[in-house]
């Protein structure tokens, strides 16, 4: 099921399966900005990451002596589970709440929306996360957006680039072949607020950078005057990545990060983990601005 909301700039279309976004089209020249999923390349368009972000250590993390067993990113990605909570002109609201499904892999109590908020040429992703149980609630929250990179014909995969609203100097991190944090890698920015797209600039899985002064980074094109800005308020990291070759780039604003491959595999000791007192409820929000 799809559900769709649009005004005079924009329309977005949202699954209900695992609430992913899955079109932002322009009312205004018909260019589709999100990845249409092609299973051949990558078959998401842009899944939500909650209560994990990347790999666990062996698939799986220890909390108070017991072992639960997740696959990376954790359980929102294409469950069935989510469901349709409201739907007005400018807004739709997905949620899913802990189930039996949920407790085999998650020993908490919650319940996790996610608002689709849609305002003139700007769709807002707001996340609302509320402990329904008696104790602590741990986790990690993210999103993986997909943006096509080849938005008109003579364009090439070479002519986008990404540009933060602020200099950045930046290392990214490297990944074990298991997807795990390994050490941390090669210098990105220097001084500098533009990364360049290439075919190969993935060749290395996702680039993985922390400490970013910028509050958004905008996908442009040196041939038309699009840009498409992604403000991560509230998200410290931010993973950037695609297929090789793939005619996408995907702009994860993240709160958390996969494990690291030294990890002693207790939940507790995960990195920008967020904790939740009971009843308490926890907000973080980004935004996809379109400018043509």
């Amino acid at each position: 099921m799809k559900y769709t909301i649009q005004n005079d700039h924009l329309k977005v279309t949202v699954l209900e399966k695992g609430a992913e976004l899955c079109s932002i089209e322009s009312m205004l020249n018909g260019s589709e900005y999100i990845w249409q999923a092609n299973p051949d390349i990558w078959g998401s368009h842009a899944p939500n990451l909650f209560p994990i972000i990347g790999c666990l250590k062996d698939n799986a993390f220890i909390h108070e002596g017991k072992e639960y067993a997740m696959p990376k990113h954790g359980f929102i990605r294409n469950n069935t589970d989510v469901k349709l909570f409201e739907q007005k002109e400018d807004r739709l609201i997905f949620i899913l709440q802990s189930n039996e499904n949920t407790r085999k892999v998650y020993p908490f109590e919650f319940e996790f929306k996610i608002h689709f908020i849609l305002a003139g040429n700007k769709l807002k992703l707001v996340h609302e996360i509320s402990n329904t149980g008696e104790g602590e609630m741990l986790f990690n929250l993210g999103g993986h957006p997909a943006f096509n990179c080849q938005l008109h014909e003579g364009e090439d995969y070479t002519d986008y680039y990404l540009e933060f609203d602020q200099k950045e100097t930046l290392n990214t991190w490297n990944l074990s072949d298991g997807g795990l944090i390994a050490s941390e890698g090669k210098q990105i920015l220097n001084d500098s607020k533009i990364i360049k797209l290439h075919p190969e600039i993935f060749a290395n899985d996702a680039l993985i950078l922390k400490n970013l002064k910028s509050s958004s980074v905008s996908l442009k094109c040196k041939k038309s005057d699009f840009e498409l800005k992604v403000k991560f308020d509230g998200f410290p990291y931010l993973g950037l990545w695609a297929k090789a070759h793939a005619p996408y780039v995907c702009i994860e604003p993240w709160i958390g990060i996969a494990d690291r491959a030294d990890t002693n595999r207790e939940f507790s000791s995960k990195e920008l983990l967020q904790r939740l007192s009971p009843q308490d409820t926890f907000t973080a929000e980004y935004s996809i601005e379109i400018n043509h």
